[in-house]
């Protein structure tokens, strides 16, 4: 179209709208030439689904200036991700969403919609809520069929554990997710991609996109793979008859001597079967080492080699 130069191009309408919002707010005229319409200067979709947006060829060059100030925020990134960057998130997520807008209102940050001037961002906060419900919900039907014998008071000691900010934290480290989250400049550079609140939060809000995309199956599928680990601690903790970890610091509290440490001796295998090795360490010294799948699963046997070492084998 003569007069009119593109300086952006995504197959994302959120980015799209983030785009167009950003460049209005500093007085340029935006037009865009796909999707949505968002002023009288909406034109035809292009090939392929992209969006195109433009600006008059007189405003190109400050448009690409302003799109350049905010393309790394300090090293908060692009304002949302492109296309690329979101199906690199499906792959790691093991799930390949049909609507991927969801994927990426669930990596949208309040920070970083409230930075956005068009208004057309929104964060991820209802994605949460819904997300813990239903990683409330299947977690519970997880150790309600694998320990059918379990009270409910192990049982529900066990859920706490694997629903907690730290567990999802820990998770969503493991996924990569706090380097794909949507965050406003500020809390970019304040470290918001590695706080523990809001790399749980974000993994929520995945879950709760999975169950709206796909429904429970999805959902449910994707929290059993990701959490396998752990509830393999769980059954490691049953099987061997109750946490070793807590009777051994028992033990030796009772006997008045310093509780234990528990450090990585070292692994072995390759990543998709890797064992760790951990030393049960009292005084300073080495007095049992366990194996396991996991570092929990480890440590549980090491204490529980640790209390028969200390204790004998009626402990």
């Amino acid at each position: 179209m003569a007069g009119i130069e593109i300086v952006f191009r995504t197959q994302s309408e959120i980015e799209a709208s983030v785009v167009e919002g950003l460049l209005e707010s500093q007085g340029l005229h935006v037009v865009r030439l796909a999707g949505p319409p968002a002023n009288v200067f909406a034109f035809a979709v292009t090939p392929l689904g992209e969006i195109h947006i433009g600006v008059p060829d007189t405003e190109a060059a400050d448009a690409r200036r302003v799109l350049l100030s905010h393309g790394d925020a300090g090293g908060a990134g692009l304002v949302v991700p492109p296309a690329t960057a979101l199906r690199d998130v499906e792959a790691r997520l093991r799930y390949t969403f049909r609507d991927r807008g969801l994927l990426e209102h669930a990596l949208t940050h309040k920070s970083r919609a409230a930075e956005d001037p068009s208004g057309g961002v929104v964060d991820n906060e209802s994605l949460e809520f819904l997300g813990d419900a239903v990683l409330g919900f299947v977690v519970a039907d997880l150790l309600y069929r694998e320990f059918p014998d379990y009270s409910e008071g192990p049982k529900s000691k066990a859920k706490a554990a694997l629903v907690s900010t730290a567990t999802l934290a820990e998770i969503s480290r493991g996924l990569g997710l706090g380097e794909d989250l949507l965050l406003g400049r500020g809390e970019a550079k304040t470290g918001g991609r590695t706080k523990p609140a809001l790399l749980a939060d974000v993994l929520e809000a995945v879950i709760a996109a999975i169950y709206l995309d796909g429904g429970i199956e999805p959902a449910r599928a994707f929290i059993e793979q990701v959490w396998r680990p752990r509830i393999a601690d769980v059954r490691q903790t049953v099987t061997l008859g109750g946490d070793h970890k807590s009777a051994l610091q028992e033990w030796l509290q009772a006997a008045s001597r310093p509780l234990p440490a528990y450090r990585i001796a070292h692994e072995t295998g390759p990543d998709h079967e890797k064992r760790f090795h951990v030393d049960a360490v009292v005084d300073g010294a080495v007095v049992a080492s366990g194996a396991g799948r996991t570092k929990k699963e480890a440590e549980q046997e090491a204490a529980r080699l640790a209390l028969i070492a200390l204790a004998g084998p009626t402990a």
